[in-house]
């Protein structure tokens, strides 16, 4: 598979990367691109009939604590703090006309 990257996959490649790649630098990714390919080609020969997809390699459970309120409704002693207050809500400076 590695025949079918031509030097205009490349330079189209190098354009969307927006990479300014020399001569030297453009035969090397073109080598790699098809070893890339000849290892996806040999992936793809591989009997996955029966294994089940799987979204990480070891299994993970849901690690996040129940979230569960712990100190409750303390509006009044926050607000009781601020300089100035209107309808329940911080007054702040007005910063856009």
């Amino acid at each position: 598979m590695a025949n079918i990257i031509s030097d205009e996959t490349i330079e189209y490649v190098g354009i969307l990367a927006k990479l300014e790649l020399s001569e030297e630098e453009k035969e090397q990714a073109k080598q790699d691109m098809g070893k890339m390919l000849d290892y996806i080609d040999k992936l793809n020969e591989l009997n996955t009939e029966k294994v089940e997809p799987m979204t990480h390699i070891f299994p993970v459970m849901n690690v996040f604590r129940e979230d569960i309120v712990e100190n409750g409704d303390q509006r009044e002693e926050m607000l009781s703090n601020a300089p100035e207050q209107k309808n329940g809500a911080y007054m702040v400076p007005q910063t856009v006309e």
